[in-house]
């Protein structure tokens, strides 16, 4: 499984990108984002041309590992579906109420 660094953004996301294309040709179907701590606008389109890259060759990706951030923005620009995720609303954070 391809593990990227633990940063994914405009500054190293070209040859993160690059590097994620090598695995898929070999054949990769999984990435393991887990170590991806910074994230940018640059790691939703790096995980978009994976997913392209992976799809040109009749697969799909399977990405695991997702920070909370990179959720975000992966909800923020709609791309859910494009990535094969399925997300999952947030909970809604419970109050307790104290009745006297």
């Amino acid at each position: 499984m391809f593990r990227p660094s633990h940063s994914l953004t405009v500054s190293n996301a070209k040859a993160t990108l690059e590097e994620g294309l090598r695995a898929i040709a070999e054949g990769e179907t999984g990435i393991d984002l887990s170590n991806v701590l910074a994230v940018d606008s640059a790691a939703v389109a790096t995980l978009l041309a994976w997913q392209s890259a992976a799809r040109k060759q009749g697969g799909t990706l399977h990405f695991s590992g997702l920070s909370a951030n990179l959720q975000s923005l992966i909800e923020l620009y709609g791309v859910a579906e494009l990535l094969s995720l399925t997300t999952t609303p947030p909970q809604p954070v419970s109050r307790i109420t104290e009745y006297h």
